[in-house]
């Protein structure tokens, strides 16, 4: 009787095995790592969207308060007036969004300061303020036209 002596070269289950569970881990440390990636990226577009919305909130408040000549806060309504032989436009600012006419900004509220004359001032007619917004400041002003200070004179 004659025994076959040509064997198959062929893995054993046991490297079969080695192979497999080598492959699953790889595999899941892969997943666990795209899991940080977009976790990360996730993170930076929403700061991305933040800063982006103040850039724009900025750029906005900076083009009316140069456009208006009268600029008024109203405390207790939380509105900002602004004003011109034109036409006006109207702010309404609240603790997580700032609205205007056409636009609304989702941009949270820290603080926000209006100054007149380099005076800080509660109400009233206002020449530059500033937002704070998640350790972001937005800082605008406008240039006081000489009828401005004579409607303060006369009373106006």
């Amino acid at each position: 009787m004659r025994i076959n002596t040509n064997r198959i070269k062929a893995f054993t289950v046991q490297e079969m095995v080695v192979v497999l569970l080598i492959t699953s881990i790889v595999v899941g440390m892969a997943y666990s790592v795209l899991h940080l990636v977009q976790q990360q990226i996730g993170g930076i577009a929403e700061v991305y969207r933040e800063k982006s919305e103040a850039d724009r909130l900025r750029q906005l408040l900076w083009i009316d308060f140069n456009r208006y000549a009268y600029i008024q806060w109203d405390a207790k309504k939380e509105y900002l007036y602004l004003s011109n032989e034109l036409g006006g436009k109207q702010y309404d600012l609240s603790q997580d969004r700032f609205i205007s006419e056409r636009d609304t900004f989702y941009i949270p509220l820290e603080s926000a300061k209006f100054f007149f004359n380099n005076r800080e001032v509660g109400s009233g007619e206002i020449d530059a303020m500033e937002l704070l917004c998640k350790g972001r400041s937005i800082f605008v002003y406008k240039e006081n036209a000489p009828d401005t200070y004579l409607n303060q004179y006369n009373g106006l």
